[in-house]
């Protein structure tokens, strides 16, 4: 599990880190306002990924006295970073420019031949169209690897798609970058879009707009992003219909009578902590009871791979 995540990152951390370059110096050479707003975007997307590889292995340390159920929880934090700090500073700074531009005028994705490095002259246009173009095949490539990790994991566990997995996953590190990866594609489209409107008809507020629609894209997945990570840092439970599956795993456990309680929480990326008060048939001997428990454990996690830790109180 956490090895895909790692690779799915890994991948988006080489597609945008080289995209945001290519679009840097399309905004140096054109001054076009939606190229700028895709360049924060990019860039904010790099350190998205470098925050949640941080995450990752944050995650992976062993528990200690003082984190008892270990550091699983820190995948979450550091998604929530990603989406209010990260996403949401891009997501204002390409509302603010794209407004700025709107009210004030602002350079679109035409105007004079430009050089680089003494190599031109090149059309603007055709500046931005290559590096809008470059970008949507990298992140192509990156979304690639997102949407695999997810559809295995909506496959595995038997979502209902794609709204189904982004409220029941706790692997949001593969969830952020498989939006981020969604998003980047469709504001590479809309700055494309808007900035050969622009230069088709003359008017440079299609470019503008396209900047002001990429910032509040990305303000609005950030907040969606931020709430999901929200019920996972809480302590959500699995779905009820998943509680009762392994509910009714303990209660057929031939030497069990009641099963008075059960509790399940994510204590991490696909790590569920189960406590469980039971009630056994009162002629068990203590050895006998000692290997029942160990039993139903096993039985628990053969159910349900994110099973990690299971606490049961035998009640006699």
């Amino acid at each position: 599990m956490a090895g895909a995540s790692t690779s799915v990152v890994l991948a988006a951390l080489i597609a945008n880190g080289a995209i945001a370059v290519m679009k840097f110096f399309g905004f140096v050479l054109t001054g076009s306002p939606s190229m700028l707003s895709e360049t924060y975007h990019s860039i904010s997307d790099t350190g998205n990924q470098v925050f949640l590889l941080f995450g990752i292995r944050y995650s992976g340390q062993e528990p200690t006295p003082s984190h008892p159920f270990g550091y699983g929880k820190a995948q979450f934090f550091y998604s929530f970073l990603v989406a209010v700090l990260l996403f949401g500073v891009a997501g204002w700074e390409s509302v603010k420019h794209g407004y700025d531009a709107l009210t004030h005028g602002g350079h679109g994705g035409g105007g004079h031949p430009v050089e680089f490095l003494g190599i031109g002259p090149f059309d603007p246009i055709y500046v931005n169209v290559v590096v809008l173009l470059g970008a949507i095949g990298f992140e192509t490539y990156a979304f690639k690897k997102a949407n695999a990790e997810l559809r295995r994991q909506i496959a595995e566990y038997e979502w209902n798609g794609l709204v189904d997995a982004f409220r029941k996953t706790s692997d949001v590190t593969t969830l952020t970058a498989f939006t981020e990866d969604a998003i980047a594609l469709g504001g590479a489209a809309l700055a494309l879009v808007g900035i050969l409107l622009s230069e088709f008809t003359g008017d440079e507020t299609y470019d503008a707009l396209a900047a002001l629609l990429i910032g509040v894209m990305l303000m609005g997945f950030a907040v969606a992003l931020a709430w999901e990570n929200k019920r996972l840092i809480l302590g959500e439970s699995l779905p009820r219909s998943v509680e009762s599956d392994l509910r009714e795993v303990v209660r057929s456990h031939e030497t069990v009578t009641h099963v008075d309680a059960f509790r399940t929480m994510f204590v991490g990326a696909n790590q569920v902590l189960v406590t469980a008060e039971v009630s056994f048939d009162p002629d068990l001997e203590t050895d006998d009871l000692d290997e029942d428990i160990t039993q139903i454990k096993r039985k628990l996690r053969e159910a349900d791979d994110r099973v990690r830790i299971v606490y049961i109180e035998p009640e006699i």
